[in-house]
């Protein structure tokens, strides 16, 4: 029997948990866009995201959207139809990234990736290399897949370009990425790099980010795929009605600054030290109950496992969709199902945004109880082993 307890623990990568003091601040009246207060904290929210991104001469533009939709400003402002793209396979939002690209008259060249290990510099280098006529004008690449839980080594991937000798614009999905991992925009040489509100900035879901080079400014002056509500240059005008396209997405935007001011009061690093923390124990665990000769980390290598959220495969025909629902409708806690080449056959536990130890450590007692109901193989004490990790590390 199903009762209404508690709060569920979401445990999704995507939307992840937005704390009180977030909700808190949009519970308050819409106002007039064109204050000097509202307009002092639009400002500040646009530094501190470039604070976020770590880039000091990049512009950020922010859109009433999902993932996807900066996924497709970043492609119509940056390319024109025939031009050619470098899309490394990472997994299955590299893939979707892609075929975006793709409907849009863009010209795909594909790395496939055997969706177990993060994208390989070399091969990226060797591609680019073999294309002396610049045909490529621009790599698409995850920081984070979502579906496989893959960390790609991106200042590697710089490296790989820059040996290349070539000139493509680089282009980063970050969406499961930031704030949970090291970013460093300028740093790395990052053109364009797609952020998402609903992640690891601990917001609702409705936000999204393109933070873009000077390169990428005289990119899209020569670009012609058709745009309006995406184009960077009509948001940075210098009239703030502009900057949206229309009527700011307010309430959205007083939660963004709350967020952000949670963000800098833990600090990027520490947000970082504490993503790390709880994903080890995750993988700790993960580490016993594979054991049984059932499950297993999708990563491969553990250097390119996420400190984001975690795939985990399971092997002999189980039913995921079943054993996801008895972690929902039995322990209130809510976990994800296999995408792509993983769908029915993987589940993911996110453990990013606004999680602490005592979050961990309830999900995935819930889900090793969901194991053992539904029948799953597994040596039991992944949680001990987890809780033993969190109690030492």
């Amino acid at each position: 029997m199903m009762l209404s307890r508690g709060r569920n623990f979401l445990h999704t990568p995507g939307p992840t948990n937005i704390p009180d003091r977030v909700l808190r601040a949009m519970a308050q009246p819409a106002v007039d866009f064109s204050t000097p207060e509202f307009l002092e904290m639009l400002r500040s929210i646009y530094v501190d995201l470039k604070r976020v991104f770590r880039t000091e001469s990049g512009d950020v533009i922010i859109y009433a959207s999902n993932g996807h939709g900066a996924w497709e400003a970043a492609l119509v402002n940056a390319l024109s139809p025939g031009d050619h793209v470098l899309v490394p396979g990472a997994g299955h939002f590299s893939i979707n990234w892609a075929e975006m690209a793709e409907a849009f008259g863009i010209v795909v060249e594909t790395l496939p990736g055997d969706c177990r290990h993060g994208i390989d510099p070399k091969a990226v280098a060797a591609h680019l290399q073999a294309d002396t006529d610049h045909r490529i004008k621009a790599v698409l690449t995850v920081h984070i897949d979502t579906a496989t839980s893959l960390l790609c080594d991106l200042p590697a991937i710089r490296k790989a370009i820059d040996d290349a000798g070539h000139p493509a614009l680089f282009m980063v999905d970050t969406v499961a990425a930031l704030g949970t991992v090291d970013f460093r925009m300028d740093d790395w040489g990052v053109d364009i790099a797609v952020g998402g509100s609903q992640k690891g900035l601990m917001q609702p879901p409705g936000l999204a980010f393109n933070a873009v080079s000077q390169k990428a400014l005289d990119a899209s002056d020569k670009a012609t795929l058709p745009r309006l509500y995406w184009d960077w240059k009509r948001r940075q005008d210098e009239a703030y009605y502009k900057w949206f396209c229309g009527t700011p997405p307010e309430h959205l935007l007083f939660a963004l600054r709350e967020g952000l001011d949670m963000v800098f009061e833990e600090g990027l690093e520490n947000a970082f030290v504490r993503h790390a923390r709880l994903a080890e124990a995750v993988r700790r665990c993960i580490g016993v109950w594979a054991r049984g000769n059932c499950i297993s980390l999708n990563a491969v290598n553990p250097r390119e496992a996420a400190n984001s959220v975690t795939t985990i495969l399971v092997d002999g025909g189980h039913d995921i969709e079943k054993f996801r629902l008895t972690c929902r409708d039995r322990f209130n806690v809510s976990i994800a199902t296999g995408l792509g080449q993983s769908r029915g056959k993987a589940f993911r536990i996110g453990h990013m945004g606004f999680v602490n130890e005592p979050m961990i450590i309830g999900a995935l007692a819930a889900v090793e109880a969901s194991l053992g109901i539904c029948g799953i193989p597994h040596e039991k004490g992944g949680v001990t082993a987890a809780s033993e990790y969190l109690a030492t590390a």
